[in-house]
Protein backbone atom coordinates (compact mmCIF):
# COMPACT_ATOMS: atom_id res chain seq x y z
CA UNK A 1 0.00 0.00 0.00
CA UNK A 2 1.23 3.48 -0.83
CA UNK A 3 2.40 5.41 2.22
CA UNK A 4 -0.22 7.88 3.34
CA UNK A 5 0.11 11.24 5.00
CA UNK A 6 -1.41 10.00 8.24
CA UNK A 7 1.00 7.07 8.37
CA UNK A 8 3.80 9.64 8.16
CA UNK A 9 3.37 10.34 11.83
CA UNK A 10 3.65 6.67 12.73
CA UNK A 11 6.59 5.94 10.44
CA UNK A 12 8.45 8.98 11.70
CA UNK A 13 8.08 7.56 15.19
CA UNK A 14 7.30 10.96 16.60
CA UNK A 15 4.39 12.28 18.58
CA UNK A 16 4.92 15.99 18.26
CA UNK A 17 2.84 17.20 21.18
CA UNK A 18 0.88 15.76 24.04
CA UNK A 19 -1.32 17.42 26.66
CA UNK A 20 -3.70 15.40 28.82
CA UNK A 21 -5.35 12.91 26.45
CA UNK A 22 -4.78 14.96 23.30
CA UNK A 23 -1.86 14.43 20.95
CA UNK A 24 -1.11 17.38 18.68
CA UNK A 25 0.38 16.92 15.20
CA UNK A 26 1.86 19.45 12.79
CA UNK A 27 3.14 18.63 9.31
CA UNK A 28 4.13 20.32 6.07
CA UNK A 29 4.12 19.49 2.35
CA UNK A 30 4.56 21.41 -0.88
CA UNK A 31 1.68 22.06 -3.22
CA UNK A 32 1.89 22.63 -6.97
CA UNK A 33 1.20 26.21 -8.01
CA UNK A 34 -0.97 25.07 -10.91
CA UNK A 35 -3.08 22.98 -8.50
CA UNK A 36 -3.81 25.72 -5.95
CA UNK A 37 -7.30 26.61 -7.17
CA UNK A 38 -8.36 22.96 -7.37
CA UNK A 39 -6.82 22.10 -3.99
CA UNK A 40 -8.59 25.02 -2.31
CA UNK A 41 -11.88 24.18 -4.02
CA UNK A 42 -11.73 20.54 -2.88
CA UNK A 43 -11.10 21.61 0.70
CA UNK A 44 -13.78 24.31 0.60
CA UNK A 45 -16.23 21.51 -0.27
CA UNK A 46 -14.86 18.37 1.38
CA UNK A 47 -16.63 15.08 0.87
CA UNK A 48 -18.87 14.38 3.88
CA UNK A 49 -17.67 10.76 4.05
CA UNK A 50 -14.05 11.90 4.36
CA UNK A 51 -14.88 14.33 7.16
CA UNK A 52 -16.90 11.61 8.90
CA UNK A 53 -13.97 9.19 8.59
CA UNK A 54 -11.59 11.74 10.14
CA UNK A 55 -13.92 12.13 13.11
CA UNK A 56 -14.46 8.38 13.39
CA UNK A 57 -10.66 8.00 13.59
CA UNK A 58 -10.49 10.46 16.51
CA UNK A 59 -9.13 13.45 14.57
CA UNK A 60 -10.33 16.79 15.94
CA UNK A 61 -9.51 20.47 15.44
CA UNK A 62 -8.02 19.77 12.01
CA UNK A 63 -6.80 22.70 9.91
CA UNK A 64 -4.71 23.09 6.76
CA UNK A 65 -3.01 26.42 6.03
CA UNK A 66 -1.48 27.60 2.75
CA UNK A 67 1.44 29.99 2.29
CA UNK A 68 3.86 31.12 -0.38
CA UNK A 69 7.53 31.27 0.62
CA UNK A 70 9.87 34.00 -0.67
CA UNK A 71 11.28 31.51 -3.19
CA UNK A 72 7.87 31.41 -4.92
CA UNK A 73 7.01 27.86 -3.79
CA UNK A 74 3.74 27.08 -2.02
CA UNK A 75 3.44 24.99 1.13
CA UNK A 76 0.63 23.49 3.18
CA UNK A 77 0.82 23.31 6.96
CA UNK A 78 -1.55 20.92 8.70
CA UNK A 79 -2.49 20.78 12.37
CA UNK A 80 -4.78 18.32 14.11
CA UNK A 81 -5.45 16.83 17.50
CA UNK A 82 -5.78 13.11 18.08
CA UNK A 83 -8.12 12.14 20.92
CA UNK A 84 -8.14 8.35 20.62
CA UNK A 85 -6.02 5.75 22.37
CA UNK A 86 -4.68 3.70 19.43
CA UNK A 87 -3.29 6.05 16.77
CA UNK A 88 -1.82 3.27 14.65
CA UNK A 89 -5.14 1.38 14.47
CA UNK A 90 -7.11 4.54 13.71
CA UNK A 91 -4.73 5.54 10.91
CA UNK A 92 -4.91 2.06 9.41
CA UNK A 93 -8.71 2.26 9.54
CA UNK A 94 -8.57 5.57 7.70
CA UNK A 95 -6.09 4.31 5.11
CA UNK A 96 -8.28 1.27 4.43
CA UNK A 97 -11.40 3.38 3.82
CA UNK A 98 -12.25 3.35 0.07
CA UNK A 99 -13.73 6.87 0.02
CA UNK A 100 -10.65 8.30 1.76
CA UNK A 101 -8.43 6.46 -0.72
CA UNK A 102 -10.42 8.05 -3.54
CA UNK A 103 -9.99 11.51 -1.96
CA UNK A 104 -6.24 10.95 -1.70
CA UNK A 105 -6.13 9.87 -5.36
CA UNK A 106 -7.22 13.43 -6.18
CA UNK A 107 -5.16 15.36 -3.62
CA UNK A 108 -1.85 13.45 -3.77
CA UNK A 109 -0.97 14.49 -7.34
CA UNK A 110 -1.35 18.13 -6.27
CA UNK A 111 1.20 17.78 -3.48
CA UNK A 112 5.01 17.83 -3.45
CA UNK A 113 6.49 15.86 -0.55
CA UNK A 114 9.58 17.47 1.01
CA UNK A 115 12.86 15.79 0.13
CA UNK A 116 13.97 15.74 3.78
CA UNK A 117 10.94 13.90 5.14
CA UNK A 118 11.50 10.63 6.99
CA UNK A 119 11.31 7.40 5.04
CA UNK A 120 7.68 6.35 4.69
CA UNK A 121 6.28 9.84 5.26
CA UNK A 122 4.12 11.75 2.78
CA UNK A 123 3.66 14.94 4.82
CA UNK A 124 6.79 15.85 6.79
CA UNK A 125 6.20 15.88 10.54
CA UNK A 126 7.13 18.97 12.49
CA UNK A 127 8.41 19.16 16.04
CA UNK A 128 6.31 21.11 18.47
CA UNK A 129 8.51 23.60 20.28
CA UNK A 130 5.86 25.63 22.09
CA UNK A 131 2.24 25.26 23.17
CA UNK A 132 0.16 27.67 25.23
CA UNK A 133 -2.53 25.74 27.06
Amino acid sequence: MKSRWMFAFIMGGMIVGCTRDIQRYGSVIGVKKEALANYKEMHANPWPEVNAQLKECNIRNYSIYLTEFPDGNYYLFSYFEYTGNDFRADMKKMADDPRTQEWWSHTDPMQIPLSNRAQGQWWKTMEEVYHLD
